[in-house]
């Protein structure tokens, strides 16, 4: 009976000592941020998007670098599955929510559901309150959109000598990037060179093939064009594949966002130009706002602009090499 006794004891010892190793490993992984590790919910417009890709691609960067959960939804362009999405974010529990909003006007539920669940969220890319009124709790990221296009009018409105006929292909009119920069090209037109025409506004939805097939109508209906200024690159390259095929290799075209394509294009003479967006000053911007908020920290500011930089061949190589 003593024998059994002291086996019995041992058993329990040894299955003690074990139940003791296993919680020291678990507290060890908690000290790495397992427990600690914030998730913030990313809710993106549309990943086939190449500036998109860059965005969520600087995010994941500053996540990885700063032990966060970062969970990101495609909404592929579609606003109600963009809601739904951050609502399920928001039940899942995140402790903050970046949204690129796809509609402006349909942000305020989104907002609202933030707001009532207590959880800070963070805007980026588009901005759904144009007028600067913020509710509390909500913040943004971004550039001032109608600086790149007055800054499209004013380097092609130069090289164009003040003259000529330019059209414009926008983005989603729903974006409120794609109406600010087209105003931005009108107004500095008429402001700084008043003989050049703009002939024709359209959407093309952001899209490189859109662009193309647009621009392929323009030159059917105008024949005679000297600028084209694209609310992204992607419409600009497609412009670009249209111009050529009608061997209209004159015609200056000028996109924004700085992506690869563009980078090279510029560098082999296609495009005349591009303004820069600064994916990782914007996502990083983002991230940063929306760990301090998880965290209870203090926030200096609702909103923080981020800088467009004109691109030209006589630049580029910097913009290559960054």
């Amino acid at each position: 009976m003593k024998r059994f006794l002291v086996i019995l004891l041992a058993a329990v010892l040894i299955f003690g000592t074990a139940a003791c190793g296993g919680n020291g490993n678990a507290d060890s992984g908690s000290e790495t941020g397992g427990d600690d590790q914030i998730t913030i919910g990313y809710a993106c417009k549309n990943l086939n998007d190449t500036f998109q890709t860059y965005l969520v691609d600087s995010a994941k960067e500053y996540a990885e670098a700063n032990n966060i959960n970062l969970d990101v939804s495609d909404a592929q362009n579609d606003v109600v599955r963009q809601q739904d999405q951050v609502n399920t974010f928001i039940s899942q529990g995140v402790d903050a929510l970046i949204v690129l909003p796809i509609d402006t006007s349909a942000a305020s539920p989104m907002t609202q559901a933030a707001k009532d669940a207590g959880i800070p969220l963070v805007y980026m890319n588009t901005n759904p309150y144009p007028d600067g009124n913020f509710p509390e709790g909500t913040y943004y990221v971004g550039s001032i959109e109608k600086q790149a296009g007055e800054m499209q009018a004013e380097y092609i409105g130069q090289l164009l000598n003040g003259e000529g006929n330019a059209c414009i292909l926008q983005g989603q009119l729903v974006h409120e990037g794609a109406v600010q920069r087209s105003e931005g090209v009108v107004d500095k037109l008429k402001e700084l060179y008043p003989n050049v025409k703009v002939l024709a506004q359209q959407p093309g939805d952001w899209q490189k093939d859109m662009g193309m097939t647009i621009t392929e109508n323009w030159i059917t209906a105008y024949g005679d064009i000297d600028a084209i200024f694209a609310n992204n690159d992607e419409m600009a390259l497609g412009a670009v594949n249209a111009l050529q095929e009608a061997g209209m290799t004159d015609t200056l075209v000028i996109g924004i966002d700085g992506t690869t394509g563009a980078l090279q294009a510029i560098k082999e003479g296609t495009l005349a130009g591009s303004v820069f967006q600064d994916a990782e000053g914007q996502a990083k911007g983002a991230m940063e706002i929306a760990e301090k908020a998880a965290k209870g920290e203090t926030v200096d500011d609702q909103i923080k602009w981020v800088p467009f930089i004109l691109i030209t061949p006589d630049t580029v190589d910097s913009f290559i090499n960054q």
